[in-house]
């Protein structure tokens, strides 16, 4: 691995855990009563990652955020969560961005849909019980929401990505 790529990946997979954990902070349960339920900054990272280095550091990022999330704040129960949700959601991003289709608002879209199935298949494999299925379609409701939110800062970040390129180019 290249030392530039490396160093990137470093940044944010920080970057990553930090919004996971300000994520935590947030009073979320106020504004949307649902259990469960986050707004995913955390996925805004894992995006650009996918898109901007490839699958595999976006994964590799996915997984040190989430180990090291549980580590600091949560629970051996919030990684199974996390990596339940987040692997098949960078699954379907990853699939999803090679459509030329596709914006990222809709890449974040479907990857927020399997970050909601991913846990819900978790939640029913940890409790031995289906009928955590019924709440799936609520979450699929909100995902759609909070996976356009993302979709919009990840838009955002990769203008700023692409002029701060630019702009250097310009510079040699």
């Amino acid at each position: 691995m290249q030392t530039a790529k490396l160093t990137r990946c470093a940044v944010l997979t920080a970057l990553a855990l930090a919004l996971s954990l300000l994520e935590r902070a947030l009073p979320l349960l106020a504004w949307i009563p649902l259990p469960g339920v986050k707004l995913g900054l955390s996925n805004i990272v894992t995006l650009f990652a996918l898109l901007t280095l490839g699958a595999p550091y976006a994964a590799a990022i996915l997984l040190l955020r989430a180990v090291l999330a549980s580590i600091f704040a949560g629970s051996l129960t919030s990684l199974v969560y996390a990596l339940a949700g987040g692997a098949l959601s960078l699954l379907v991003m990853t699939l999803a961005s090679r459509s030329r289709r596709l914006s990222v608002y809709g890449v974040s879209v479907l990857g927020a849909a399997a970050h909601s199935v991913g846990q819900i298949l978790a939640a029913a494999a940890l409790m031995g019980s289906g009928a955590v299925f019924s709440y799936l379609p609520l979450l699929l409701l909100v995902s759609v929401g909070t996976g356009a939110l993302i979709g919009a800062a990840t838009a955002g970040v990769l203008q700023g990505w692409d002029a701060l390129r630019a702009r250097r180019e310009a510079c040699r």
